[in-house]
């Protein structure tokens, strides 16, 4: 079962990670935290690793539905937002948000999932979408 939503793209990293930002924030999703894995491993275990950084991202509202719908859904939400070095190109993945209905079987989760899945696939349909003008 695949869980993702992968895109890849062109361009650099540090770029990329901006423009995962703001196309996350044009959907509704805030950024709540960073973790830079590759800073993280060479500081902790002296080991290098390519550019790889999660952002955990929210849609607060989307968020408030699962939580009223199932407390322990929190640890399913689609938050994790991966953007990292993929060879001579940048990948950019998110967990599938359909992954919350099949391992819950909470049906009350569907609106949710798909809402979430709209937005987030919106996010990354611009991300590889030509630039205006070009």
């Amino acid at each position: 079962m695949r869980y993702d939503r992968t895109v890849h793209l062109d361009t650099d990293f540090a770029t990329t990670v901006g423009r995962v930002r703001d196309a996350l924030a044009e959907q509704g999703f805030g950024i709540l935290t960073e973790i830079d894995v590759t800073a993280t491993l060479k500081a902790k275990l002296d080991q290098n690793m390519e550019n790889y950084v999660i952002l955990g991202a929210c849609n607060p509202q989307l968020a408030h539905r699962a939580l009223e719908t199932d407390r322990t859904i929190g640890l399913l939400l689609p938050c994790n937002v991966v953007v990292r070095t993929d060879g001579d190109r940048t990948a950019v993945q998110v967990l599938d948000p359909n992954t919350m209905v099949t391992l819950t079987q909470l049906d009350a989760l569907h609106p949710v999932a798909e809402e979430a899945t709209r937005r987030l696939n919106a996010a990354l349909a611009s991300l590889t979408a030509p630039a205006a003008g070009a």
